[in-house]
């Protein structure tokens, strides 16, 4: 054999040991690949299911069931409320799954509050774990101010909220007027009109030349304001 022919053989033998890593290359990334997938599973929805039943789903795909928490929640005890990872995701086999099982409705002891004042009230509520919710107000004459007339729910156990809402007395109703302009007027108008609003008043005297005697030059508050009818109004007289 020449040497051409020895080169020719060798090329051929080089083409042909090729080939065959090739293809065993090939296959064993073929084999990983039907390995690895035949080994991931699709992750179900166990979100309203009974743990039981969570798990024997999770035990069929060749998962585990891991409970990370459990919460107070509307579901029945011992229900999925939440789940880790999501449904439709993908698994390797032997991974856990992690969910938060339900406690079941908390059954919280109403305190009564009617009779309190709202400040008490709120620490009332924050004993026992709960809130006041909705404060409405309405003007009540009989009931001190500030003080709950009506709660919702009412005192006792079996309710499913946290928060109270309650209706709260704003004391009776404080009258108001306008007050009217004084000043310019002689004191007895002055004071005639303030006798008939019932209005109380203090009156200080001071010497002004430039003012008519025994004429308001200045008043407080001024004409105009809104003021309560227990207000005191304070006039300032010319001699």
């Amino acid at each position: 054999m020449n040497l051409r022919e020895r080169l020719e053989w060798l090329g051929r033998m080089m083409f042909l040991i090729f080939i065959l890593a090739s293809a065993a290359f090939l296959s064993a990334i073929t084999a990983m690949r039907i390995a690895i997938h035949g080994r991931e599973v699709t992750m179900p929805n166990l979100v309203g299911k009974n743990v039981s039943e969570a798990s024997q789903e999770l035990q069929a795909r060749g998962l585990v069931l891991r409970v990370a928490d459990r919460i107070y929640s509307d579901q029945p005890i011992n229900v999925v409320v939440r789940q880790t990872p999501p449904s439709g995701l993908l698994m390797k086999v032997s991974q856990q799954a992690h969910v938060v099982l339900s406690l079941g409705q908390r059954q919280l002891q109403i305190p009564l509050l009617e009779g309190n004042s709202l400040r008490v009230s709120r620490i009332e509520l924050l004993r026992a774990g709960l809130q006041v919710g909705e404060v409405s107000a309405v003007t009540m004459p009989a009931e001190p101010m500030d003080t709950v007339v009506i709660q919702n729910p009412k005192p006792g156990a079996g309710a499913a909220t946290p928060r109270v809402d309650v209706l709260v007395s704003q004391g009776p109703h404080d009258v108001a007027y306008v007050m009217p302009h004084l000043i310019g007027l002689n004191e007895v108008d002055a004071q005639h009109r303030l006798d008939v609003a019932q209005m109380r008043r203090k009156v200080n005297y001071v010497t002004a030349p430039q003012w008519p005697h025994g004429a308001v030059i200045d008043q407080s508050p001024m004409g105009g304001a809104r003021i309560p009818a227990s207000s005191t109004i304070e006039l300032t007289v010319g001699n």
